[in-house]
């Protein structure tokens, strides 16, 4: 059989008729609405927070993309690159000048070094922080428990009771928390939680407790770490870096806390909830095992190397047609 080229000339480079229904959309329609699956919505005087696949779809019409899309099809076009413009996730610029170097210290005590030297054993690293804010609400229906195909029913009415703080210090290295309830945070409430830990051994005899604490009013700045070498002289108070309270391992605590004794949330009275949290810290302390902390002075550098590059580009959004 002669070849195409031979039998129609150039004119056998061309596509033949393939069966099927041919394609209703162009590969460059189909990049111009990811393009804008990539864009702002106000950016286009849109009122609209975040996109969705019939969103995306209306407005497609709009400009001229195509005459008609539906959103099913929108939504295949989006999962191929992944795309999700309904979600958000929150963020916080690192503003903190020194947020490479107080970083680093904080991965260094969790790592058991300190000033490029390893702690002794007679040396402790605590993390310490406060839960705020933790309500008593009595529902105004009895909760009723899981049963077959029934989840938990908790009764959305409630009664306020009050709220209480919840403190606590947890030594990192043998998974140990103190914890205290207070009405409210401040510095009083603190110095007490540090009290109830100093006097204790081992700490009271050793050479140095490092304390890792946020920027919170109750233990900011430079009078908070006076105010501890005051009370403690083995005490070192380190603080984490500004709006990166997250490097702090009492917040992985009180994510436990809320997962395992909070939620949800139904006490009848402020006691109960101060008893449930005592009653629980003692059976965390009775099996817990300290965290594997994964994010090391490694991870530190290149996350720190990828902000620097996006400060010095400027990405470019691809513009629909």
């Amino acid at each position: 059989m002669a070849r195409p080229v031979r039998r129609h000339g150039l004119a056998g480079l061309a596509d033949r008729k393939r069966p099927g229904r041919p394609a209703r959309f162009t590969a460059v329609q189909v990049a111009q609405v990811k393009a804008l699956a990539c864009q702002l919505p106000a950016e286009h005087g849109v009122p609209l927070s975040v996109w969705s696949c019939p969103e995306l779809a209306r407005e497609a019409i709009t400009p001229g993309i195509t005459t008609a899309v539906s959103a099913a099809t929108v939504g295949r076009w989006l999962a191929e690159d992944a795309l999700k413009p309904w979600q958000h996730r929150w963020w916080i610029f690192i503003r903190d000048p020194d947020f490479r170097a107080t970083a680093a210290r904080i991965l260094d005590l969790y790592a058991r070094s300190w000033d490029g030297r390893p702690l002794g054993p007679d040396e402790y690293v605590i993390s310490a922080d406060e839960k705020t804010s933790i309500q008593a609400r009595c529902r105004c229906h009895p909760t009723l428990p899981p049963g077959k195909a029934r989840t938990l029913r908790v009764n959305h009415d409630d009664d306020r009771g009050g709220a209480l703080a919840y403190l606590a210090a947890d030594d990192l290295g043998q998974a140990r928390v103190f914890g205290r309830c207070a009405p409210s945070t401040g510095i009083k409430p603190f110095m007490a939680l540090v009290a109830h830990v100093r006097t204790q051994q081992p700490y009271a005899s050793a050479t140095r407790v490092f304390w890792i604490v946020d920027n919170g009013s109750s233990h900011r700045g430079k009078a908070a770490i006076d105010r501890l070498a005051k009370r403690s002289p083995n005490a070192v108070m380190v603080h984490t870096p500004v709006h990166a309270s997250w490097r702090n391992q009492a917040e992985i605590y009180f994510s436990v806390v809320q997962r395992k004794v909070v939620s949800p949330n139904d006490f009848t009275r402020l006691d109960q909830v101060r008893q449930r949290l005592a009653d629980f810290q003692q059976r965390y302390n009775a099996t817990a095992r300290p965290f594997q902390w994964k994010f090391t002075p490694a991870d530190l550098h290149d996350l720190l190397h990828r902000i620097d590059q996006h400060q010095t580009t400027t990405p470019t959004i691809p513009q629909a047609a």
